[in-house]
């Protein structure tokens, strides 16, 4: 079923409203997971709601959250979010990144005690808009298997990039550090749909093509995937004194708790480090070039990294968000949530 923007926005903020988010956190959580949408990461988008809304009503997100923002230099700061709504704490945290990034070149804001925040694309967006490069990276719950394991240490991991080209130029890229988030597969049950043997394995750690059997994820590139999703739990977690690997919280174990994790915000004016306008006329021109390169056999055209979710966004914009008949239905009718998720083991669901 096809839905426009606004009112996919519109159905989402409601129904979080209606589970006991304040109207303004409501919004800003519609937003992003609306951004998600739009950009066909679906794994991110309003198929997440039913859970959110469950966790709010059951008090595993602050729905008052005390946020206090706090300087620890020239260059740093820290939010501690209450474990309120982690897109929420996120977009505050950028907004804070982007004004310290203003004032001397480089912020680096990390945000403690926050739940699930969503996109990160939505975060570095922001800091793209407002003509600074912007690198976000989170951490997640165990569901990768280390490369040669056979049982799950790290999350998905998430890191995301920004950067502002000239006019309303802009690259954004967005990428779990495993092969590909745990969302796809959930995107993948809801549609009855199989996976490639490429994304995950069973309890066994063989590769399966059945999304219903999944166990665990498999990290990027071997090796290399696996030591970047350490990095990232490194920076946004045992950084910020916060649990790292194997001990992050659940998403789905106990939704009357705060998940307690953690988010890394970097901020960095280009007008620090050269011309504000050679560097924005450099990234539409590596841009425009990109486009150029002679495509592959089996390919069109080389699109820039991140380009296939704008366009994607750009065609959604105008014709519509393609979201799941099943979504659509919860969204519009009067139920919360069916208890369905909590407690329950995240690969049986």
């Amino acid at each position: 079923m096809r839905v426009s923007f606004d009112e996919l926005k519109m159905l989402i903020a409601r129904k979080l409203t209606n589970a006991g988010l304040q109207p303004a956190h409501a919004e800003t959580v519609a937003d992003v997971l609306a951004h998600a949408d739009a950009r066909g990461i679906h794994s991110h988008g309003a198929m997440r709601v039913e859970y959110y809304a469950e966790r709010i009503a059951k008090g595993g997100t602050t729905i008052e959250p005390d946020f206090k923002f706090t300087k620890t230099g020239t260059g740093t700061a820290i939010l501690d979010a209450d474990n309120g709504a982690g897109h929420v704490a996120a977009k505050e945290a950028m907004e804070h990144a982007i004004q310290m990034a203003r004032e001397n070149g480089t912020a680096i804001v990390g945000i403690r005690r926050m739940g699930h925040s969503g996109a990160l694309s939505y975060f570095v967006e922001q800091a793209a808009e407002a003509g600074m490069i912007g690198i976000s990276m989170c951490q997640s719950d165990p569901m990768v298997v280390p490369f040669g394991g056979a049982e799950p240490y790290f999350g998905t991991n998430p890191i995301a990039f920004g950067a502002p080209g000239k006019d309303n130029d802009k690259i954004i890229i967005d990428m779990a550090t495993s092969i590909q988030a745990w969302g796809k597969i959930l995107h993948a049950r809801s549609k009855q749909e199989s996976i490639p043997d490429t994304w995950a394995v069973d309890k066994e750690g063989i590769p399966t093509t059945d999304p219903f059997k999944v166990n665990a994820l498999l990290p990027i590139a071997g090796p290399k995937g696996y030591g970047l999703m350490m990095m990232i739990d490194i920076l946004s977690g045992v950084l910020l004194g916060l649990p790292f690997g194997k001990h992050v919280s659940s998403m789905y174990h106990d939704l009357t708790a705060g998940r307690e994790l953690g988010q890394l915000h970097i901020v960095i004016d280009p007008g620090a480090f050269t011309s504000t306008d050679l560097f924005r006329e450099s990234i539409s021109g590596m841009m425009k070039e990109l486009n150029e390169v002679k495509p592959a056999p089996g390919f069109n055209q080389v699109l820039y990294p991140g380009q296939d979710a704008l366009l994607k966004e750009q065609e959604s914009r105008k014709n519509g968000i393609d979201i799941v008949d099943d979504i659509i239905d919860y969204l519009r009718s009067d139920v919360i949530h069916n208890n369905q998720y909590d407690h329950k083991d995240p690969f049986a669901k």
